[in-house]
């Protein structure tokens, strides 16, 4: 399986989803970066080495590939990885056995890989860094995560996700987050993805004393807070209208019950259905 996507876009944690909806789910995951680990030693890191392998190596060592056995070992950044190395991998997909380093009994490799990267490997194999064979062994299964820039309805989904989580870490009981506060987050780009708006979430939570305001935020997302407040205005409505809606189908249109579901009164529920055109007056 191979995962694409914009770095912050929560590759590693789709992969943490397949492996606990797996068979494999009871045995170990881990997870690497090839790109934070030197060329020299990702070797040793991955299939583990002799003593005496090499400059360092004062006792023999377990790679991840068997600390992983049964399970799942997850390879972020794998165009990072370099061509030599890239060899050997193949090996392990294709035969399911490796060495160690300085060692030459074979090893059998009972884990699912997954990989991922947020480089364009077809073009990266043009450019002869990366081998073609590899590539299509691991891309039997892609995933392509878009950025969240391109799905911004899921932002209020995922603040008020990180904002209970993180109130519950920090012991604090924040009731919600505030309209120009999510208005804001609507507006901005997310360069980084939903690690960014995580970051984001976690400051504020740290900040506000009963709900997130928009003086919680960053300050890099609320500047130039006068641009395009309309917009962030109507969006805003939509995607409440959008939560109403949802929440009435899910309870089979029981106002009380979704009102439950959305933290509000059932006398709020009744006024928003009104401003949203979605009952009579005289409902």
């Amino acid at each position: 399986m191979l995962i694409h996507g914009e770095s912050g876009t929560g590759k590693e944690l789709i992969a943490r989803t397949v492996h606990l909806l797996s068979p494999r789910s009871k045995a170990g995951f881990i997870a690497i970066n090839c790109a934070a680990i030197p060329d020299n030693l990702l070797e040793s890191e991955l299939f583990g080495h002799e003593k005496g392998a090499f400059t360092g190596a004062i006792q023999a060592r377990l790679g991840k590939f068997e600390l992983a056995k049964g399970g799942t070992i997850f390879l972020d950044e794998i165009g990072e990885m370099p061509l030599t190395l890239q060899t050997k991998l193949l090996r392990v997909l294709q035969e399911r056995v490796f060495e160690w380093v300085g060692g030459s009994k074979e090893i059998k490799a009972d884990v699912r890989i997954i990989a991922a990267t947020n480089r364009d490997l077809q073009d990266e194999i043009v450019q002869r860094r990366f081998r073609e064979d590899l590539y299509y062994r691991l891309n039997v299964f892609p995933i392509q995560l878009p950025p969240l820039r391109n799905r911004s309805d899921t932002v209020p989904v995922l603040a008020n996700f990180f904002l209970q989580r993180f109130s519950h870490q920090i012991g604090k009981k924040l009731k919600r987050i505030e309209p120009d506060a999510l208005a804001a987050l609507l507006r901005y780009h997310w360069p980084g993805n939903i690690r960014e708006l995580q970051n984001a979430l976690e400051r504020a939570v740290i900040l506000a004393q009963d709900v997130v305001r928009i003086a919680n935020l960053p300050e890099n997302l609320v500047q130039n807070q006068n641009m395009a407040v309309s917009d962030g205005k109507e969006r805003l409505k939509q995607v409440e209208q959008e939560m109403i809606v949802a929440a009435l189908q899910r309870r089979g249109g029981n106002r009380r019950l979704a009102a439950d579901d959305l933290q509000i009164s059932r006398r709020t529920l009744q006024y928003k259905l009104k401003v949203f055109g979605l009952i009579d007056d005289e409902s």
